[in-house]
């Protein structure tokens, strides 16, 4: 769900990134509060939908991000209905998808540079302690374009395995895709190596 930006002119395009973290934690602690009904989680669903609305975000982007949590969340529905009711498990899933839905529109709406302008900012006060900002800001950097490019390699291992017809399987995914991690961990060692990073 990092580092896809949705180019655009709308309000929530043009709010401060600092802003967006506010609202969307403060949004997130609310729901988490709040919603106790269907109801309410229903309202709680509608809500974070419609603000892809307002962020004119193609349904297409929205999907993308908000997919891959489904499955997740349809074996935590189970769960819960096991061991409370339905209803309770609707609320608990409607509030985690919820959650992921307003992170969804921020990550769609906000450059990733502007992210790391404001965690910089946020963490200033702490460059009188000697606590080194920059360096804090070149992580989150590395972590956001780290996640893409790691799934992206897991696509290609799983597309790989299926045209040779091999069954899924931790030793067929998960072997190349460690290997191929650690290749793109030496590289930014490497880079940031020469760039004389410490």
């Amino acid at each position: 769900m990092i580092g896809l930006y949705v180019p655009g002119d709308s309000l929530l395009h043009r709010l401060p990134a600092g802003l967006k973290f506010l609202a969307l934690t403060a949004s997130i602690i609310t729901i988490a509060l709040v919603v106790r009904t269907p109801m309410s989680a229903a309202i709680a669903l509608a809500t974070s939908a419609a603000l892809f609305v307002v962020a004119r975000v193609h349904p297409r982007h929205a999907w993308s991000q908000i997919r891959g949590v489904l499955w997740m969340l349809a074996i935590l529905f189970v769960f819960q209905w096991i061991i409370t009711d339905a209803a309770r498990a609707f609320v608990v899933c409607a509030i985690l998808l919820a959650s992921v839905a307003l992170a969804a529109v921020v990550t769609l709406t906000t450059r990733t540079a502007d992210m790391l302008d404001a965690i910089v900012s946020a963490l200033r006060p702490l460059e009188r302690f000697g606590v080194r900002t920059d360096l804090i800001a070149m992580t989150f950097a590395l972590a956001i374009r780290s996640i893409p490019l790691i799934a992206e390699v897991l696509a290609q291992v799983d597309q790989a395995r299926r045209a040779r017809g091999l069954r899924a399987g931790p030793r067929v995914l998960l072997a190349p895709t460690v290997l191929a991690a650690l290749r793109t961990a030496d590289g930014f060692a490497e880079t940031l190596a020469a760039r004389g990073m410490d």
